[in-house]
C-alpha cells in the first residue's frame, strides 16, 4: 500500500492511501486523528488519483473506505482552512475540477465502504460512487445547516437516489441517519457486522472484480446517461465500452457452455 505523494499538479497528501491487488484498488482515507476528514491537498489529489485509476488496466474495481473504525471521512477539515484557504469560499470555481465530480465519473465500478461517520463531505463523497455498503455502527449526515455551511454536491445528487421529501428533510434538518435507516431509504444497499465489516468488504469488491468489466462499465455508463436522456435516446445511446461485440462476450458464452468459470480480458 502507497501513499498518493506523487499526482502531478496536485499537492502531496498522505492522507490518501492506495492498493490494488487482484483487479481491485482500494483507496483508503487516513487521518484517524482528524476522524479521516479531507483537507485541501487531499481534495486537490482525489481528481488526480481516480483519472489514475480511471486509465488502469489492471484496475477493474474500485473501493473507498476509511482508517479506523469510527470514521469513513467526518467531511472537509475545518482546521486546514487559514488565511490562503478560507471557509468562506465557492467549491465548484478555480482551475482544478470538483473532486466528486472525478469520483462520480470514473468509468470503473466505485464502492463506498463505509466503515463508520460519513459527515459533510465524506457523506458526499460516498454519495459519488456507485454502491455503499456500510457497517452496522456507520452514520450518514449533512449537518452542513447547522454550520452555515453548502453542500452543493449532496443537494443535486440526493434527490437523484431518494424521493424529493426524503432528500429535502436529510439536508435541511441536518440530522444523522443510520446505516439501516440509510439502508431502508435505499442509499446503502448492504449492512454488515461491524466485527466481519472489512472482511465483507473485500469479498463484495472481489464478487464485483469476478463479472464481466466491459459489461459492468456499460451499465455504469447507460445509467449516467438516463438521468438527463430520453427512454428511446439511451436506448440508442452507444457510450465506451460496447460488450456487444467484445472477445469477453465469446468468452462469457464458451465458458457457460463448458462449464467453467470465465477468463475475462476486458476486451
Amino acid at each position: 500500500m502507497s501513499a498518493v505523494t506523487d499526482q502531478p499538479g496536485a499537492e502531496r497528501t498522505s492522507r490518501l492511501r492506495l492498493e490494488v491487488a487482484d483487479r481491485v484498488a482500494t483507496v483508503t482515507i487516513s487521518c484517524p486523528e482528524r476522524r479521516n476528514a479531507l483537507d485541501h491537498a487531499t481534495m486537490e489529489a482525489l481528481p488526480f488519483l481516480f483519472d489514475e485509476l480511471d486509465r488502469r488496466d489492471d484496475v477493474w474495481v474500485v473501493m473507498v473506505t476509511g482508517e479506523g473504525d469510527e470514521a469513513f471521512s467526518a467531511g472537509r477539515d475545518l482546521k486546514s482552512a487559514g488565511p490562503d484557504r478560507p471557509v468562506r469560499r465557492m467549491p465548484t470555481v478555480g482551475p482544478i475540477r470538483y473532486p466528486f465530480e472525478a469520483v462520480r465519473e470514473c468509468s470503473k465500478p466505485v464502492i463506498a465502504a463505509i466503515n463508520g461517520w460519513a459527515l459533510g463531505g465524506g457523506f458526499e463523497l460516498a454519495l459519488a460512487c456507485d454502491l455503499r455498503i456500510a457497517a452496522e455502527r456507520a452514520r450518514l449526515g449533512m449537518p452542513e445547516s447547522k454550520l452555515g455551511l453548502g453542500g452543493q454536491f449532496a443537494a443535486v445528487m440526493l434527490p437523484r437516489l431518494v424521493p424529493a421529501a426524503v432528500a429535502n428533510e436529510f439536508l435541511f434538518f441536518g440530522e444523522s441517519l443510520t446505516a439501516h435507516e440509510a439502508q431502508a431509504h435505499g442509499l446503502v444497499a448492504r449492512v454488515f457486522p461491524d466485527a466481519t465489516f472489512r472482511a465483507e468488504a473485500a469479498t463484495y469488491a472481489a464478487r464485483l472484480a469476478s463479472r464481466a468489466p466491459l459489461s459492468v462499465r456499460r451499465f455504469k455508463a447507460i445509467a449516467a446517461l438516463s438521468h438527463d436522456l430520453s427512454v428511446e435516446a439511451c436506448l440508442r445511446a452507444d457510450p465506451y465500452p460496447n460488450p456487444y461485440l467484445s472477445t469477453d462476450a465469446e468468452e462469457g458464452v464458451a465458458a457457460w457452455r463448458a462449464k467453467r468459470p470465465p477468463v475475462w480480458r476486458a476486451e
